[in-house]
């Protein structure tokens, strides 16, 4: 017997099932960088996109399934997955290019904190926990 999903929880899975790949084929550039580093340790940016990859997906998880259980409809909820998304999305990717320059140890301090990343930081907040509350308040609607 197969369950019917929505099309916001089948993308939401799907975006899971990458996103865990992408943190498998971090953690063999992670362990690159350790096994050939004199200290056996990789750039602190290539260790964080690897554990923050690890975590998002199965937070992405978490979306999928308050996706599905929300009473609102499956564009708001898709809407709501896909702004949270991008945002992880957003913040691997700066991880990514931090550990592959090997420019900073800390993107909030010096030379690669500008006033963009600080303004970056409140969208992602709001984009973020905004879109977590519309799943949340859709699954408490429908639940409850």
């Amino acid at each position: 017997m197969a369950i019917e999903l929505g099309i916001d929880t089948r993308i939401t899975l799907a975006a899971a099932g990458l996103l865990f790949i992408l943190a498998l084929v971090l953690g063999v550039w992670k362990y690159q960088q350790i096994s050939v580093s004199p200290d056996a340790t990789a750039h602190i940016y290539v260790d964080i996109a690897h554990r923050a990859t690890l975590l998002y997906s199965f937070a992405t998880l978490l979306l999928a399934v308050f996706s599905e259980l929300s009473a609102w409809p499956t564009a708001v909820n898709l809407a709501a997955v896909l702004v949270i998304l991008i945002f992880f999305l957003a913040a691997i990717a700066s991880y990514i290019v931090h550990g592959w320059l090997r420019d900073t140890t800390n993107q909030f301090h010096g030379q690669t904190s500008t006033a963009g990343t600080h303004i970056s930081m409140i969208a992602l907040i709001i984009g973020e926990i905004g879109g977590f509350l519309v799943l949340f308040t859709g699954f408490v609607a429908g639940q409850f």
